[in-house]
């Protein structure tokens, strides 16, 4: 059994979703996991208060209340690849991400996330993504290690202060050149069904990306993707939308059936650059990881 070191937490609705106590609160909140879990999770003293005060299964539901429980799966699958610190101060880390590794705990994983790597093999504790990546991509990720400082880092997110660049490699299904295009892309995304995946519907623009060709070879060719704005699975869904969706895409255009990952063949998309006026120094930053997509290194499945 894995059981995360730091809790998980979230706040009450404002709107009582028709239950008395926070226990029946939490297993109509979380269906994909079952009650007498979070019945045992109570007896054992793993739900608590925002002060540690122990929730019990007779904790009266309040609004807005602040909730915290501690994670557990059996099984954690192990992911064989390795991350990568890029730079650390007294702010920020950036760090590379392999493919397959989370960033943060979720779904069967609670210790193979790169946040929980980086606070174990850093000895900071108080270290916090600052924005996500798909499990299935790779690349860099951006950290902040100062709870003090970090809300002058989340508004960089906020307020699209900071640009970010992909490598992507796409099936073009066509010998025709496209190398040096460039493609605007600008549409209306939002969710789908299952819940994790997003779709392009019609309404107004919600989503932008610039993408270019870089380099051809054969059917298959290597892109720059500059995403103006940050929606889920954004990157993905715009390469759908040019009609060469990503190699290896498990979601998109269709929903493969969930299966073992397999190592030989990720998701050929990769966070490459990162760029930004850090808020604090006032100084401008730039982060580039030296790791490439290659036409001649891509598997398809």
């Amino acid at each position: 059994m894995a059981i995360a070191e730091q809790p998980s937490h979230l706040s009450l609705p404002q709107t009582n979703p028709g239950v008395t106590t926070v226990l029946e609160y939490l297993i109509i909140k979380f269906p994909y996991i079952e009650a007498q879990i979070w019945h045992q999770r109570v007896a054992d003293g793993k739900v608590h208060y925002h002060d540690q005060t122990p929730i019990t299964a007779q904790s009266l539901f309040e609004p807005q209340q602040r909730i915290y429980y501690y994670r557990e799966v059996e099984n954690e699958p192990i992911i064989p690849f390795e991350e990568s610190i890029i730079f650390q101060d007294s702010h920020i880390l950036v760090a590379y991400k392999p493919h397959f590794l989370p960033v943060t705990p979720g779904g069967i994983y609670v210790s193979e996330c790169l946040q929980h790597r980086l606070r174990r093999s850093t000895g900071c504790d108080a270290l916090q993504a600052l924005h996500r990546l798909d499990r299935a991509t790779a690349g860099l990720v951006l950290f902040s290690t100062n709870p003090d400082t970090r809300h002058q880092y989340h508004e960089l997110f906020q307020t699209q202060k900071i640009h970010k660049t992909y490598q992507a490699i796409a099936n073009t299904h066509s010998i025709k050149s496209i190398v040096g295009q460039e493609w605007d892309i600008k549409n209306h995304i939002t969710k789908s069904e299952p819940r994790f995946r997003m779709c392009i519907a019609p309404g107004a623009a919600n989503s932008h990306s610039v993408i270019r060709c870089l380099q051809q070879c054969d059917e298959q060719a290597l892109f720059e993707l500059n995403p103006m704005t940050g929606k889920t699975h954004q990157l993905r869904l715009h390469m759908q939308a040019l009609g060469w969706p990503i190699l290896n895409d498990r979601y998109y255009p269709t929903l493969q059936a969930q299966s073992k990952d397999d190592y030989q063949a990720p998701l050929q998309l990769l966070a490459k650059q990162l760029e930004f006026v850090d808020p604090i120094t006032q100084k401008p930053m730039h982060f580039s990881d030296e790791r490439n997509l290659s036409l001649a290194n891509t598997k398809a499945v």
